[in-house]
């Protein structure tokens, strides 16, 4: 049967960083949405799809002071790092060793895993987000833990083992046959089992031999179509680290397009200090960054260049991360705040329109999932955010002053956080709504 949603609607038709906002930002102020078996069936005005809706439909009305959007996506997060966040003074190689490492040697135990990947998407939904790239650990059971909770809600989820075989505690190494194996092993297991996917996930060169980084790579020829997940460049101790480990290659990119890592559906993690040389074979190869503003900042590795990342004569796909626990949010909106400051610090603005379509379908672009997710149009997934355009007595008394839709997305990702969800939908079905007092309502599955 299918039902529906009406409210204000924002989407994207295309890449504004390319074709800019007025051929590609769609702002319907009263639009209907219907879904149906997981998928948009109708979306348009509401003067246009409420007479030809079926009869006896349901239709959710969500009133002028709504914003439905396709579905936040996070393209770099490792939900591990869960109980860790807020882990405070160090920077990124510190802070792996005395606080990263330890947490993920507790994932042995699949239980716990189980418990904190609960946690995990949960406050994945509560935030608006219907998909996302994960880490898992070493362990292969963590993945599993993770794809099953994530299958009970019929998400679109992407993860990994982590691949881990030197510069790590020896209970969280694997070997270049083991992680070979066991991630064979998963993506027979789970890759395209519904709306799952597969992520190869060497951790990043420091913690791969070169041995494991061949094997990683064997495993991205045997299967293209699966994700491949790393980090990149993220602060500059770690890329003088990297250029120690790997002296005959030409660079820290180099090392993994040199085990063939560099493809359509690769997503590099941070990507903060890459070189114009860099950005070329990013462009020329099809791979992706995920921009991580909150983690950035809170590690003191740098400020992205969205902008000139993006530049036209060499675009790379730019998706968005929250990168917790180094991230310091589940939330979308305040991913985007930082992501502002971050573009400033780099000479350039980043407005709200084009800050909401890198949230959704310019995410989706960076992973090769743009005919699936992140806009809304008939034959896409119905996976879909609800905010509330006035979630907090500041929001509500700001919004008065706000001259035009741009300025108030602009409100939203300045002073926005998890307050603003209203409600999320996963294939057409509303799995988090917020309760009284903006307590958390999570449905049953």
């Amino acid at each position: 049967m299918p039902t529906a949603i009406r409210g204000p609607v924002l989407t994207f038709t295309g890449d504004p960083y390319r074709h800019g906002l007025e051929g590609t930002m769609v702002h319907e102020p009263d639009a209907i949405v219907v879904m149906e078996n997981g998928l948009i069936t109708q979306f348009g005005p509401a003067a246009t799809i409420e007479p030809n809706l079926p009869p006896g439909i349901a239709v959710t009305n969500y009133g002028a002071d709504a914003l439905i959007s396709a579905g936040f996506i996070d393209s770099h997060v490792h939900f591990p790092q869960t109980p860790m966040i807020a882990a405070a003074g160090a920077q990124l190689l510190d802070w792996l060793n005395r606080y990263t490492f330890p947490t993920e040697q507790k994932y042995a135990d699949k239980e716990f895993a189980r418990d904190v990947a609960k946690v995990f998407l949960r406050e994945n939904l509560r935030n608006g987000i219907t998909s996302g790239c994960v880490y898992c650990t070493v362990y292969p059971q963590s993945v599993d833990a993770l794809f099953e909770e994530a299958e009970k809600l019929g998400m679109r989820l992407a993860a990994g083992k982590v691949m881990m075989d030197r510069n790590a505690p020896e209970k969280l190494l694997d070997t270049p046959r083991t992680s070979y194996d066991e991630s064979k092993a998963l993506i027979a297991k789970w890759h395209n089992r519904g709306r799952l996917m597969y992520a190869i996930t060497p951790r990043f060169a420091g913690t791969s031999s070169p041995e494991q980084l061949e094997a990683a790579g064997a495993l991205c020829r045997e299967h293209p179509e699966c994700f491949m997940q790393t980090h990149i460049s993220e602060n500059e101790s770690e890329v003088a680290w990297i250029r120690q480990l790997f002296p005959g290659r030409n660079g820290y990119l180099d090392v993994y397009d040199h085990y063939s890592l560099c493809r359509p559906r690769s997503v590099f993690g941070h990507g903060v200090h890459l070189t114009e040389e860099e950005m070329t074979v990013m462009h020329r190869t099809g791979a992706a960054i995920a921009h991580c503003p909150t983690s950035n900042f809170f590690l003191g590795s740098g400020y992205f260049d969205i902008a000139r990342a993006v530049r036209s004569d060499r675009p790379v796909r730019v998706g968005l991360g929250t990168d917790l626990g180094a991230g310091t949010s589940f939330s979308i909106l305040v991913t985007l705040n930082e992501a502002y400051k971050a573009a400033q610090l780099n000479g350039h603005a980043l407005s709200a329109g084009h800050a909401y379509y890198t949230a959704t379908r310019g995410t989706a672009h960076a992973m090769y999932l743009e005919d699936k997710i992140g806009s809304i149009a008939p034959g896409m997934e119905a996976d879909l955010v609800v905010l509330d355009m006035k979630s907090t007595p500041i929001i509500e008394y700001r919004m008065q002053f706000a001259k035009d839709f741009e300025e108030a997305l602009f409100i939203q990702m300045t002073l926005g956080d998890d307050r603003a969800v209203q409600a999320t939908y996963i294939a057409g079905r509303q799995v988090y709504r917020r309760g009284p007092q903006h307590r958390s309502a999570m449905l049953p599955v």
